[in-house]
């Protein structure tokens, strides 16, 4: 599992500006209105060192809120502090030391984690000597930093690699097949796992969230051992009220780091939602292979209104990003399909662990520009050179070019889509990384 790191303080001091500045992308919105951040934001970046983190950006910690909306976000703020193996708290430098700051310090001094106190908005060295009014937060570091500016980040991310734990790989079981099932709560996700497991080990109840952490079940098919893990269901943030639910999101979403292949369940009675579209985003982002279960379509098949024309086009409309995913089509509580579901997850494992050659893959990029080449940047031609399979699970490549931010995404999707018709990958994300060529002359970088 990865490192977390959360980025706390009360609103409008830049948490977000920082954010977006550590993982080297405008994600988070940025806006001077206090409460625009209302829940948490996940990201992970490898920009730091060479360890991978996982990022937290929270909305505005409120110690004593007044109206719902900053409860809500003070609860996400504390239970991204729970999670975190680091707290960064942000202050804002050129307001000085306010009561609210004082008791978020407070809170956070409460905390098991470590906690960085870091002064924003000292955009010039003149202004570093504001620094020392916060030492009175009771924090025995104080840094300075101009998350505009990126001044005095790397001082910040170096002590944060200091503190935070090496990530702890999951330990593979030969031949083991781990599965995680995520979705909405109260879609199925437990009636799914006691049927395939063929007994009653989850509770299952019509009220959600009655999964409040993820439950390991192992159980063999056919000489193949699979671990089926039900994760709590994710809602949408804003609806969460429960700070234990909030903690049961941050496990479901460890839980998709720890598996190979994801299993997605929608329920086929509303059609594809919002959520579930940021779910299998969320899938994509942690690199897992995917299936996607459209399930209760036992009831779907008893409405005139809705049949599997109708389902697969709200699933072209509203989950385009997923058209590579094979869907299937299961009543979780009758067991109708749902024999075919590890048959589904030994194909896309199969293509989540597919590597080609280096040989073939200059012959698909070569036969690839032959048919399609990249647009020109600033009337000069972007010239794609080589091309390397560096990882599988999920298959990754490098492709060496002149001017790697001259590939527009367009181009990208293009040699996504290419690679997905000539080699299938059906079921698992595709990445593909595009790097400077080196010149002669250039130094040589050594390890």
């Amino acid at each position: 599992m990865l490192p977390v790191v959360a980025i706390v303080g009360r609103p409008n001091v830049g948490k977000s500006t920082f954010f977006n500045r550590l993982i080297g992308e405008r994600r988070a919105i940025v806006h001077d209105r206090p409460g625009i951040t209302r829940d948490r934001h996940y990201e992970t970046t490898d920009r730091w060192g060479d360890r991978e983190l996982l990022l937290v950006d929270t909305g505005g910690l409120e110690p004593d809120p007044d109206t719902d909306l900053f409860k809500a976000m003070r609860m996400q703020a504390l239970a991204a502090v729970e999670e975190a193996d680091v707290a960064i708290l942000l202050v804002d430098g050129r307001a000085g030391v306010t009561p609210l700051d004082s008791e978020v310090a407070r809170l956070l001094r409460k905390s098991e984690r470590p906690v960085l106190l870091v002064v924003n908005k000292l955009d010039t060295p003149k202004h570093e000597e504001m620094v020392h009014d916060f030492h009175g937060l009771g924090f025995d570091e104080v840094f300075a930093l101009s998350a505009e500016h990126g001044r005095g980040v790397m001082a910040i991310m170096d002590r944060v690699l200091s503190l935070v734990p090496e990530a702890v790989e999951t330990l593979d079981v030969e031949g083991e097949l781990r599965i995680a099932v995520v979705g909405r709560p109260n879609i199925g996700k437990s009636t799914l796992v006691n049927q395939l497991v063929g007994e009653e080990r989850h509770v299952v109840d019509d009220a959600p969230g009655t999964t409040m952490d993820s439950v390991d079940s192992p159980l063999d098919v056919d000489g193949q051992r699979f671990l089926l893990v039900d994760t709590a269901g994710v809602r949408r943030r804003s609806r969460i009220s429960d700070e234990v639910e909030g903690f049961a999101v941050s496990r479901a979403i460890h839980s998709i780091e720890r598996c190979h292949v994801t299993l997605l369940m929608i329920d086929g009675t509303e059609g594809p939602t919002e959520q579930d579209a940021r779910l299998a985003a969320l899938v994509i982002n942690r690199g897992r292979a995917l299936v996607v279960l459209v399930n209760k379509w036992d009831l779907v098949k008893e409405d005139e209104e809705r049949n599997v024309a109708v389902v697969r086009d709200e699933f072209e409309r509203k989950l385009p990003h997923l058209t590579w995913a094979p869907v299937l089509y299961i009543s979780a509580l009758t067991g109708k399909g749902t024999h075919r579901i590890f048959e589904y997850v030994r194909q896309v494992y199969a293509q989540f662990d597919q590597r080609i050659s280096t040989s073939e893959c200059n012959r698909f990029l070569e036969a690839a520009l032959m048919a399609h080449s990249p647009p020109q940047r600033h009337h000069r031609p972007v010239r794609l050179n080589y091309m390397s399979q560096i990882r599988v699970r999920p298959p990754t490549f490098n492709i060496w070019c002149n001017t790697p931010e001259g590939v527009v995404e367009g181009y990208k999707r293009y040699l996504s889509n290419r690679l997905r018709e000539i080699y299938g990958f059906e079921g698992t994300p595709i990445r593909i990384h595009f790097l400077q060529k080196r010149r002669p002359g250039d130094p040589v970088e050594e390890d």
